[in-house]
């Protein structure tokens, strides 16, 4: 372990978590403990018209249900998450309840700050600036991936500015986390694969940290061990509850690594990216991953080595660099064996836009915590370049 005596952190490990297939149908007693009577469901218009899971969700909350917001958008901006507080407003609502992924949880995280503390969800961006606890948010994640039912962040697009921003604060986590592997029994391949493989860098880049600790790689390490085994599988075969409950673990496992140990230069990359073309931020993810292990192979030592053999990869603690890129390899082969992109030229993004980006990424709040600093845009290109 590469810790000293003056190791020094803080662990921060909510929210309640029920896990177990038809888990959903704990919501109305949960919203009971919670003393929640008109609660605002976030979700969006495929779930609640196409899926089984908005009607199971009601009949679950036994008339807690005070209203629904069913637009959610991916990569939810400012606007979207302002009208969602105007319909809680409306109808008196009392917690949230989001349904969804990632976009629906950050949405109902930045609905419950307008609810607490008034005004318009930018308000409130940054970190640690909400003075007092939220209303209670009760998250049901529908993909197993970004993680959102732990964390202490909601990404917020701004398209006045075309950037993505934040909001982090202790109390943004949701109060309960329901893990119902029913909910994702639906979820196509392709998406599997992409949130799937968010899920790996939240827990690759938590274990790279500058803010990287004991609880933190704990979690990290059994993440990636799980995403292992169980991904392909889920992507084969999505009736495969097991796998589907597996990934939803591992997903919340990952959450919980980063939410506390931060991610770093792979996700100022993405947040970038999806600000500036709209890609899918799993998808993103997974394309660059790679590229980033390699880029921060010298710097990382004994640490690639875990990750490698929490891979199945056959790695030597004398030689850390090596163990370091055969992991990215590793994680490369992945990607095609579960039907990703492995270039951003696949995604259709022009070349001569990775210098705007690689600028956008250095003043990412993520960056920050990377293995080195990072100070040149110049650095964060070479590793977009060899991405393309």
């Amino acid at each position: 372990m590469d810790y000293g005596a003056d190791l020094g952190f803080t662990f921060v490990h909510t929210p309640k978590v029920i896990f177990g297939e038809n888990a959903l149908a704990e919501v109305g007693t949960l919203l009971s403990d919670l003393k929640a009577s008109r609660a605002l469901l976030v979700t969006d218009r495929f779930l609640a018209e196409k899926t089984e899971l908005v009607a199971r969700l009601r009949k679950a909350a036994a008339g807690r249900i005070a209203g629904e917001f069913l637009d959610v958008v991916p990569d939810p901006t400012a606007e979207s998450i302002d009208r969602a507080s105007e319909l809680a407003r409306r109808v008196g609502a009392d917690a949230v309840v989001s349904l969804g992924g990632g976009s629906a949880i950050d949405t109902g995280k930045g609905l419950a700050v307008v609810l607490t503390e008034g005004g318009r969800v930018l308000d409130h961006e940054g970190y640690h600036a909400l003075p007092k606890p939220l209303v209670p948010h009760l998250a049901i994640p529908t993909t197993a991936g970004t993680g959102s039912e732990m964390t202490m962040v909601t990404v917020i697009t701004d398209p006045a500015r075309g950037q993505k921003t934040f909001i982090g604060s202790y109390f943004l986590h949701p109060a309960v986390a329901v893990l119902d592997p029913t909910c994702t029994r639906d979820l196509p391949p392709l998406l599997t694969a992409a949130t799937g493989m968010d899920a790996m860098a939240h827990a690759v880049e938590a274990l790279f940290s500058t803010l990287r600790q004991p609880f933190s790689d704990a979690c990290a390490l059994a993440a990636i061990r799980t995403i292992m085994a169980f991904l392909p599988r889920s992507v084969r075969n999505g009736a495969d509850l097991l796998a589907r409950g597996q990934m939803l673990i591992a997903a919340a496992q990952a959450g919980s690594a980063f939410s506390n140990a931060m991610v770093s230069l792979n996700h100022a990359m993405v947040h970038s990216l999806g600000a500036r073309f709209h890609k899918h931020h799993g998808t993103l993810n997974a394309v660059l991953l790679p590229h980033t292990m390699r880029f921060f192979a010298p710097d990382v030592g004994e640490r690639f080595v875990w990750v490698a053999q929490a891979m199945g990869v056959a790695a030597s603690p004398a030689d850390p660099v090596a163990a370091g890129l055969a992991a990215a390899d590793r994680m490369d082969r992945l990607n095609a064996e579960i039907g990703l992109p492995r270039r951003l030229s696949e995604l259709g993004i022009p070349r001569e836009a990775l210098a705007e980006v690689a600028e956008m990424a250095l003043s990412d709040g993520s960056i920050i915590y990377s293995p080195r600093p990072i100070a040149e845009a110049a650095e964060v290109l070479s590793v977009l370049e060899r991405a393309y």
